[in-house]
C-alpha cells in the first residue's frame, strides 16, 4: 500500500492570525511496511499540507498522550499561575509509558 494522509481535523491555533492545526491519519509514514500514525501539524501560514511543524504519534500511544493532555489542561490551563513551590519539570518522575 502506498503511503496515504486523511485529514480527520484542522483548526485555526489559538493566539495566532493565520495559523493552523492539522490531525490526519497517515498510512505507511516511513515506508512500506511501516505502522500507521496520527501526524499532528502546526502552520502559522495556514498551510496544512506543509506544516512547519509536526509529530507522528503512533497509535499505540494515543491514550498516554490524551491522558497527558487532560493532565496539561487541570494542571496548568490557560488560568494556572504558578506557586511559589512549583515542582520543575525539569525532573525525570512521571516520565515514560508502557
Amino acid at each position: 500500500m502506498a503511503k496515504t494522509h486523511s485529514e480527520i481535523k484542522l483548526f485555526h491555533l489559538h493566539g495566532t492570525k493565520d495559523g493552523v492545526v492539522s490531525v490526519a491519519h497517515i498510512t505507511e509514514p516511513y515506508g512500506e511496511g511501516s505502522e500507521p500514525v496520527v501526524s499532528i501539524g502546526i502552520s502559522l501560514k495556514g498551510n496544512a499540507l506543509d506544516p512547519e511543524w509536526k509529530v507522528h504519534i503512533p497509535y499505540e500511544n494515543i491514550d498516554d498522550l490524551i491522558e497527558a493532555l487532560e493532565l496539561a489542561k487541570k494542571e496548568f490551563g490557560k488560568d494556572y499561575v504558578p506557586s511559589e513551590h512549583a515542582t520543575p519539570l525539569d525532573n525525570e518522575e512521571g516520565i515514560g509509558g508502557d
